[in-house]
């Protein structure tokens, strides 16, 4: 049997927070839905899902509706019913490290402060892949939690939908196992992979 990915897209439910810096990563989940032709999520337990094929590769598009905190409750909810691994996920988040638009893949990894990694680091362990969609950083740390629970400017909104359009675009290639391709593909400013994706379980 061929696993199935699992993107996630971590952000806070509800339309208050929708446009948020926060939701970037469940912005970006949107995009691939509506670009892949995604039929409408359906609600589980704690979590939105969505199933469809990309690349000839099943794939489950996945909403928590748990708050940012508590992501890896949904998240774990959603391993453990389709005995699903840590790798076969892949989660999509904001970073307020990188620049703003600045997209990094990793495998495994610490937290690095985000309260949503730290969440599903508690419950998967640190061996699943991210995007990390950089927001850019407001200065100071008093600043942190006004700056992400606030809309992107019109600016950046324009920026990020180009970016959310490339992501969704050249999805295939993280699915057939070329990673390092998937990175170049979406932007010229990448960091290129050590790992690899890990071909699909038979």
């Amino acid at each position: 049997m061929i696993l199935p990915l699992v993107v996630v897209g971590l952000g806070n439910p509800g339309n208050s927070y929708a446009e948020h810096r926060h939701n970037a990563g469940r912005l970006a989940l949107q995009e691939i839905a509506r670009h892949w032709r995604f039929p409408v999520f359906t609600h589980k337990k704690n979590f939105a899902l969505s199933q469809g094929e990309i690349a000839e590769r099943r794939v489950f598009l996945l909403k928590p509706l748990t708050f940012m905190n508590d992501s890896g409750q949904a998240v774990g909810a959603c391993a453990s019913f389709y005995k699903l691994s840590a790798e076969s996920f892949l989660v999509l988040h904001d970073d307020l490290d990188l620049a703003p638009a600045t997209l990094r893949l990793k495998q495994g990894g610490g937290h690095g402060g985000h309260n949503g990694l730290k969440s599903l680091n508690a419950v998967l362990g640190p061996s699943y892949w991210r995007l990390r969609i950089g927001i850019g950083h407001p200065g100071a740390r008093d600043l942190v939690t006004p700056y992400v629970l606030s809309p992107f400017s019109t600016t950046e909104k324009d920026h990020l939908a180009e970016i959310f359009s490339r992501i969704a675009q050249h999805l295939p290639l993280f699915l057939q196992g070329e990673p390092h391709l998937f990175l170049q593909a979406l932007s010229s400013q990448v960091e290129t992979p050590e790992s690899r994706f890990p071909p699909p379980a038979e």
